[in-house]
């Protein structure tokens, strides 16, 4: 009898890992909530049940035992780095798909895993444990400014930046009350800020005693620390010396830990200093896993369910190759000039396609989005033999994607990959903090040329475009604008003359045509 695993998510990634589960002869089985009862996730399953939360661990564990399932995906997000999860996973006899309760524990302590990975020599920021305002002051008076203050436990919501002492109670308020929304005993440390950084992780893979790489991804591009916007893989900033270094520090701590399943190993690489410090360890399947398997050609959710199921991994360092360059884009159902969660019904919906494209999605035309759930509802990856073909087939997914009904950040994607820092790869952690201003006037710049050639057709009879108008709820406001108005009647002598010479042109080869036939 194949053997069925219970998804314990939604979305893009539900579907991703029932297209594996079902390709390597396994079967979907699943869950939903009331708010999800149509989500484009339940059709790709055999068999699935309504919980009351995505987070309700004895709900979604008993949802398992109920469907008949034999092990337990958590995907990402949600329950995918919570041991209390897959200990009641292991409570039930089940199989958890990721990384043992004991691994997960540590990696979520930060200091506990910046301890670790110190024993092993592999270098990490200096810190130290914050129990009141003066600890940060101090920390600051032998390191300097700006500092960062930060959850132990947090997956980037408790951070706090400060750039003088001024600023280190609010910093310390930041990261208490950002981590306090997902975790109830809130420990913070501090460590020094580096401005001009790149995040960098390395994605393993391991069954215990035999651990493998899989080349690196760059996240810099993220929005408040933790929504992760753009991945490239491998990083293109690196030299290869940097590299080696980066997988030996890499494959030193997991093989410290005995890994098992996949996880990734963060850094954080300064750029003046050419100096990579160890972050943290995220366990299990991440977002960014697309952009690997495109340069690797290896499949981390098949690998994931073997090694859970049969305790191989069957993958050595050298059966590892990689191809080419991949760069993966989020797509969010959020304002793309506010960032707010958007809402609605998905009206048209088509993805891209074409050599290199690859379109992870959790919607379809009709797909109802609630602004409840994390608002990730797609990722495109473009792959090319190099990083520039890579960067300008992303480009053409991205004009060609189209999402009506809710409004999404992909014009932000559009005019990222086109930025100088991005095609220089110069970009840092602090890209949207910096660039975003002139992103922004990009996208406003376009958004008033459309506006204009709608507003004035509209305005001069044009019915064609009556009903789209209607729907452009982001250009709205630039409808309504003093600088679209006065320009919007030299649009319209602009498309007269076309149109006029058009129908010259088309009249006047209608004419030379009919003199041909009558002189036959």
């Amino acid at each position: 009898m194949p053997v069925k695993v219970l998804i314990a998510n939604r979305g893009e990634v539900a579907i991703r890992i029932a297209r594996t589960l079902v390709e390597s002869g396994y079967i979907p089985v699943g869950i939903y909530t009331a708010d999800d009862a149509d989500s484009l996730h339940r059709r790709f399953l055999v068999d699935d049940t309504e919980v009351s939360s995505y987070l309700d661990i004895k709900d979604v564990v008993n949802a398992a035992v109920e469907l008949g399932a034999e092990a337990v995906h958590p995907g990402y997000g949600f329950l995918g780095e919570n041991p209390e999860f897959a200990h009641e996973v292991a409570r039930k006899g089940l199989v958890f798909i990721g990384p043992p309760p004991g691994t997960i524990t540590l990696s979520r302590d930060k200091l506990a895993s910046k301890t670790f990975a110190e024993k092993l020599e592999v270098p990490t920021l200096p810190w130290v444990e914050v129990h009141e305002q003066e600890d940060v002051i101090e920390f600051a008076k032998v390191h300097g400014y700006p500092v960062i203050v930060k959850a132990t436990s947090s997956g980037g919501e408790g951070i706090g930046v400060a750039w003088s002492e001024k600023e280190v109670e609010s910093a310390i308020k930041s990261a208490r009350s950002g981590a306090e929304k997902s975790f109830k005993d809130v420990k913070l440390y501090v460590e020094p800020y580096i401005e001009h950084a790149k995040h960098i992780e390395v994605q393993v893979l391991g069954d215990g005693d035999n651990i493998v790489h899989l080349y690196e991804r760059e996240c810099s591009i993220r929005r408040n620390f933790y929504q992760k916007i753009i991945e490239e893989a491998p990083s293109p900033f690196l030299n290869a010396a940097e590299r080696g270094r980066l997988y030996e520090y890499a494959l030193k701590l997991a093989s410290g830990l005995r890994y098992v399943n996949a996880g990734v190993v963060k850094f954080v690489f300064d750029i003046k200093k050419r100096e990579m410090y160890f972050t943290e360890i995220g366990t299990g399947l991440q977002a960014g896993h697309s952009a690997t398997e495109m340069i690797t050609r290896i499949d981390l959710v098949k690998k994931q369910v073997e090694v859970a199921l049969y305790k191989v991994l069957g993958l050595k360092q050298h059966d590892v190759m990689r191809e080419g360059h991949a760069i993966e884009a989020c797509v969010y159902a959020e304002n793309p000039y506010t960032g707010e969660p958007s809402q609605g019904i998905v009206k048209k919906y088509k993805e891209p396609g074409g050599p290199g494209v690859r379109v992870d999605s959790g919607i379809a035309e009709g797909s109802r989005i609630s602004g409840h759930n994390d608002p990730l509802i797609a990722k495109v990856i473009a792959w090319g033999s190099d990083r520039y073909t890579s960067v300008q087939r992303l480009e053409r997914a991205l004009r060609e994607y189209v999402i009506d009904g809710v409004p999404t950040n992909i014009p932000l994607l559009r005019y990222s990959v086109q930025s100088p820092e991005f095609i220089s790869a110069n970009y840092t952690i602090r890209y949207f903090e910096i660039g975003l201003s002139n992103v922004y006037s990009k996208m406003l710049e376009d958004s008033r040329v459309h506006a204009v050639i709608l507003s004035t057709l509209f305005e001069y009879g044009d019915a064609s475009v009556k009903a789209y108008s209607k729907k452009a709820s982001l250009i709205e406001h630039v409808l309504k604008s003093e600088k679209v108005s006065s320009i919007k009647r030299r649009a319209w002598y602009y498309y007269v003359s076309l149109k006029t010479a058009l129908e010259r042109s088309y009249s006047g080869r209608k004419s030379r045509v009919r003199e041909e036939r009558s002189k036959r």
